[in-house]
């Protein structure tokens, strides 16, 4: 059932205008991006987004959380076939999270939204985003040293992604990027 004083039709629109949101955003970040660029890309008015969000920094944190979903829902990858050893849902989610990270916008927006986080809105969006993958990791890996690991090799892998250092023949770039075979 839809929230009060909202619709299916809001809700859907509202999903458009966070794809849009993430697609703009991640080109030009948080102060770069005006709501006119996303409205546009969402295909529709700029009024109907401060319909939809309060102002732009509502908006921005409104795309932290989608992005969150994803990320959730991509390291969660085989999670409903039922049990399985703590390596094999890590190796799941790896393969989950390779898979994700492709998607160089929502990577770019994610790094624009650790640059953005002197917002108060948006550094809570972005506190809340991490919180959910130290949780998610934490259950899966059960040691929290296990899981910084897990988060800083994460981070190498955005980097690595971004910066198309698989394609760089040079010995720094192979340094920094992960061969398949290694887990995250």
């Amino acid at each position: 059932m839809p929230a009060p004083g909202s619709s299916d039709k809001s809700d859907q629109r509202r999903q458009v205008v966070l794809q849009a949101a993430v697609t703009c955003f991640a080109r030009k970040g948080f102060y770069g991006t005006t709501t006119a660029e996303i409205a546009e890309r969402a295909g529709i008015s700029q009024p109907y987004i401060y319909r939809l969000f309060a102002d732009k920094a509502t908006l921005f944190a409104g795309a932290v959380l989608h992005v969150s979903d994803l990320i959730t829902a991509a390291l969660s990858t085989g999670a409903e076939d039922g049990p399985r050893t703590p390596q094999a849902a890590m190796q799941a989610a790896r393969a989950g999270y390779r898979e994700l990270i492709q998607n160089r916008d929502v990577m770019r927006f994610l790094m624009h939204a650790n640059c953005a986080a002197e917002e108060p809105l948006i550094a809570e969006a972005v506190r809340s985003c991490y919180a959910r993958q130290v949780t998610l990791a934490r259950d899966l890996l059960g040691d929290d040293e296990a899981v910084r690991q897990w988060l800083g090799a994460g981070m190498l892998e955005n980097v690595t992604v971004m910066l198309n250092l698989a394609d760089v023949e040079e010995s720094w770039a192979r340094t920094m990027t992960p061969r398949q075979e290694q887990p995250l």
